[in-house]
């Protein structure tokens, strides 16, 4: 639910799998609560074009879960394209929402020929579309 989430590109679809104060770092930007996350996810994808995203389960413990992704964008300024290759650890309230999430991401320059994501975009993967794992990646 979190990968189709966020393949939507809707900040504030995606903002409702949130506490209202929920907290976040994202790569070395601090957030708090429904108000960044809009702001923030609004800036993220109007620079981040093309965008298409893949999360695999890593652990769980409790009411915390790791996850590793990988999306590919394409620069809205230059046209370059993008690998982001990243996890993330995810705390959540008692009702299922997430109150805290920490997520250590970088970016790989790629060439267009070597995307892997082609699916529709703001579209969920499809079910016959390859994980993480089975890419290689």
């Amino acid at each position: 639910m979190a990968e189709d989430g966020w393949n939507t590109r809707n900040p504030d679809r995606v903002k409702m799998a949130y506490t209202v104060d929920s907290e976040w770092r994202n790569r070395d930007t601090f957030l708090r609560g429904h108000d960044e996350i809009t702001r923030f996810l609004t800036t993220k994808w109007q620079k981040e074009t093309n965008y298409r995203l893949i999360k695999e389960l890593w652990a769980v413990s409790d009411n915390r879960i790791a996850v590793r992704f990988a999306y590919e964008f394409q620069d809205v300024l230059t046209g370059d394209w993008f690998r982001a290759y990243g996890n993330e650890n995810w705390e959540f309230d008692r009702v299922g929402l997430m109150q805290k999430r920490y997520a250590s991401i970088n970016n790989v320059a790629i060439a267009e020929a070597d995307r892997k994501f082609h699916w529709p975009q703001q579209a969920p993967r499809p079910v016959d579309h390859p994980s993480l794992t089975e890419l290689g990646l």
